[in-house]
């Protein structure tokens, strides 16, 4: 009888010890997950401390700041749209006083540095307290440039690169290289010039007539843009609209820029307000991919258009 209690007694003690460890696992697997918690909240509250950060010092006096880098346009540069909209809203905020757009493009589409032009002057018009200038880093060329045209000035470093206004149409032409490879072209088409420049194709005179047309169309609307922008302040001469570059001290006896200055010069000297609040788009990897995945299905779906005019 003693011998069964002791077993009885036994098998409860490992029972509640067994209980005791449980818990023990228990706590301490609550803990973890309690700490995991408290960490993932902490990084939420840096994340939105860091957002309120910038939408309070959105509320002070400030310089706004639009970063144009890379190709307008271009798969791993800027589009209008994106520019257009960080134009809005640092034209929209009552407490900047200037909008600086801070350039360090080759160019890119006509289209696309045409429509952030025409905002640009929209938004002169509707905020005329409110100037914009533009700050050339490296290089403001072309597309670029035309963009920087509709500025109320221009600052650039004596070492950058300004101009290029012109425009071009590039491309590749292999016919010489598919005869001695033995290789025919055979190229269907309904209507008479839809193979338009094809690479694959000798050139057809019309089709070149054409084109040079065509940029020609463009150069001159390029011309005017800049005229409008820069007004008399150029020094109107032939060269100036052949498509060459000058660094940033010829551009300003060309009358293409207005002085020497860099961005924080900009903010303290001439807006007069030193904090300098960064509206530039910011494009999530999300978007980059969706960008991406369109431009492959443009492509893919539009293999005849082969050359592209270019400001650049």
């Amino acid at each position: 009888m003693e011998d069964n209690e002791r077993r009885e007694q036994g098998a409860l003690e490992r029972l509640l010890l067994a209980h005791l460890d449980e818990q023990r696992r228990a706590r301490r697997w609550g803990i973890f997950f309690k700490a995991l918690g408290l960490l993932w909240l902490f990084l939420l509250i840096v994340l939105i401390a860091s957002r309120d950060t910038g939408d309070f010092v959105r509320t002070k006096p400030h310089t706004a700041l639009i970063d144009i880098q890379g190709e307008i346009g271009g798969q791993d540069g800027v589009y209008a749209d994106d520019i257009i909209g960080a134009l809005n809203d640092a034209f929209g905020n009552k407490h900047s006083k200037a909008v600086v757009l801070r350039i360090n493009s080759p160019g890119g589409s006509p289209v696309q540095a045409g429509q952030v032009y025409d905002e640009i002057r929209r938004l002169r018009d509707k905020h005329k307290d409110k100037p914009i200038y533009v700050v050339v880093d490296d290089i403001c060329a072309s597309g670029g440039y035309y963009i920087a045209a509709a500025a109320d000035k221009i600052f650039v470093d004596k070492a950058s690169i300004v101009g290029s206004i012109g425009v071009l149409m590039d491309g590749f032409g292999f016919t010489e290289g598919m005869k001695k490879l033995g290789v025919e072209r055979r190229l269907l088409t309904a209507g008479e010039h839809k193979g338009f420049l094809d690479p694959f194709s000798p050139l057809d005179k019309d089709d070149v007539a054409h084109a040079r047309a065509l940029l020609d169309e463009i150069h001159q609307q390029f011309i005017q843009v800049v005229r409008q922008g820069r007004g008399d302040r150029l020094k109107e001469q032939p060269a100036l609209y052949s498509g060459l570059v000058w660094n940033g001290t010829r551009s300003i006896e060309l009358g293409l820029a207005d002085g020497l200055g860099s961005l924080d010069y900009v903010a303290r000297e001439v807006v007069k307000a030193e904090e300098i609040v960064d509206y530039s788009p910011q494009e999530s990897l999300a978007d980059r991919l969706a960008r991406r995945l369109g431009t492959a299905v443009g492509l893919a779906l539009g293999p005849q258009i082969r050359d592209r005019v270019s400001l650049r």
